[in-house]
């Protein structure tokens, strides 16, 4: 019952961030092991076993979503396996997919309440002027290059602990390889990863199997008290 609440906890949080930009969506990793069943209370010979699951970990698939496209200038988006760095304001250096930019009110380019967007130089300012990116990340304004975005490159099949909705870190976050294909897409910005119908689909499979194991521990737990009962007298 546990493994299939945490199940349906996380699928609700998908469907929950299936508008957010950038979100990656999590699946919970279930294991099964065999287990002695002892049917007697105190009683210590046993008469089989049986399969359980149960939870192991979560995995957050780092697959890519599709664009929507805006023609904003703050929208951007990567096409690849690389990732945007943030100065979050409590100091630390997080990783996103989120595209969806602004300027605050020193004229740095920044993600909402997240953090500032880094270049390879540091935090970008842009003042008011206009600003162009081009496909490799490099920013430029009337003409000259002010920055270029700073990206790291996260296998597709790596592992990220993630803060919040969108925002990550990983061990395994690296500078991007000699020859990683990639494309930075302004005017763009990248959906969640979510499968709508996936994931009603998964839903209604957990929500299943918790509702019939919820009536098979009513059950044992009648039976048991019958039990009890029948040894009082």
């Amino acid at each position: 019952m546990i493994m299939n609440q945490r199940k349906l906890d996380c699928i609700g949080n998908n469907l929950t961030n299936m508008s957010t930009a950038g979100y990656k969506r999590d699946t919970i990793i279930t294991n099964r092991f065999q287990e002695q069943m002892i049917l007697v209370k105190h009683r210590e010979e046993t008469s089989g076993t049986f399969a359980q699951t149960y939870v192991d970990t979560s995995y957050t698939d780092l697959g890519q979503g599709t664009f929507e496209f805006t023609e904003s200038p703050f929208d951007v988006a990567i096409n690849g396996d690389v990732y945007f760095n943030i100065a979050s304001y409590n100091g630390d250096t997080m990783l996103t997919r989120n595209g969806q930019w602004e300027l605050d009110e020193q004229g740095y380019l920044c993600l909402s309440s997240s953090g500032r967007i880094l270049g390879e130089n540091g935090e970008i300012y842009l003042g008011n002027k206009d600003f162009v990116i081009d496909a490799d990340g490099s920013i430029y304004q009337d003409g000259e290059l002010v920055d270029k975005l700073r990206l790291s490159y996260i296998d597709p099949e790596g592992n990220v602990d993630k803060f919040g909705a969108n925002m990550f870190t990983s061990v395994q976050a690296g500078d991007v390889p000699e020859g990683t294909r990639f494309e930075i897409i302004q005017g763009a910005y990248e959906r969640s990863n979510i499968d709508v119908n996936y994931e009603m689909t998964m839903m209604m499979n957990a929500n299943r199997i918790y509702e019939a194991s919820s009536s098979l521990a009513k059950l044992l737990d009648s039976m048991n008290q019958k039990s009890s009962s029948i040894c009082k007298i």
